[in-house]
C-alpha cells in the first residue's frame, strides 16, 4: 500500500551564501519558514520540486521537507532535522542564534 501524501515545503541552500532556504507561494526564495508555501498536493508539490531543482544558478540541495502548520497556520517542520536546519548550528553563539 502507497504511503499517504503528507504537507511539505520545499527547501535548499542558497548557493552563493549557504543559507537555508524555502521556495514561497510566488516561486521566489525565502529564508523565513513561516513565508514558504505549504503543499498539501502531491503532484503540485512534484511540479514545484522540479521547478526548483532547474534553478542550479541560486540553489543546491532542494528537497521536499514534512512540515505542518503551527498555531497560526504557519508551516512549521515536523522533524528535528529541519528544525535544526532552521534555526542554524547550535555548537556556539553566532549568525541566527546572535541575531535573535
Amino acid at each position: 500500500m502507497a504511503r499517504a501524501f503528507t504537507p511539505k515545503v520545499i527547501t535548499a541552500n542558497h548557493l552563493l551564501e549557504g543559507d537555508v532556504i524555502y521556495m514561497t507561494d510566488t516561486g521566489e526564495w525565502t529564508r523565513e519558514l513561516c513565508n514558504a508555501v505549504l503543499l498539501t498536493d502531491e503532484a503540485d508539490a512534484d511540479l514545484r520540486l522540479l521547478e526548483a531543482q532547474q534553478q542550479v544558478d541560486e540553489v543546491v540541495g532542494v528537497y521536499l521537507a514534512d512540515a505542518k502548520t503551527d498555531d497560526n497556520g504557519n508551516p512549521t517542520p515536523t522533524h528535528f532535522r529541519e528544525e535544526f536546519r532552521r534555526t542554524g548550528p547550535s555548537n556556539y553563539f553566532h549568525g541566527k542564534q546572535a541575531e535573535a
